[in-house]
């Protein structure tokens, strides 16, 4: 099912409202290696979705790589530290997930 997945990285920075890390609060000013970062993933809707994001967060434990999955926009998203960001992309990529990125024309 992995291989069949599409997630999107979305533009904001994110933090933890709480020690919990139970809430998230969209990050504003200069970024930060502890900011996060959030992938949605696109492809899949409802309780497939969120198992779908909880076995990516298994794959990025099996290197070492801490996330969350959370809702963020009604939507399962998986959350990453921004430092951590390149080795989540070819974790994920290596598993056959797609990564939808935004691009901007100049």
């Amino acid at each position: 099912m992995l291989q069949l997945s599409i997630v999107h990285r979305l533009p904001q920075r994110y933090r933890w409202a709480s020690e919990l890390h139970s809430a998230i609060l969209a990050e504003e000013g200069v970024a930060d290696e502890q900011d996060l970062i959030a992938l949605r993933l696109i492809s899949h809707d409802g309780h497939p979705g969120w198992e779908i994001m909880h076995q990516l967060q298994d794959a990025l434990a099996s290197i070492q790589v801490e996330c969350k999955v959370a809702e963020c926009e009604g939507s399962p998203c998986l959350f990453i530290l921004r430092s951590d960001e390149s080795a989540t992309s070819c974790c994920l990529k290596n598993q056959g997930v797609a990564i939808a990125e935004t691009f901007t024309g100049h």
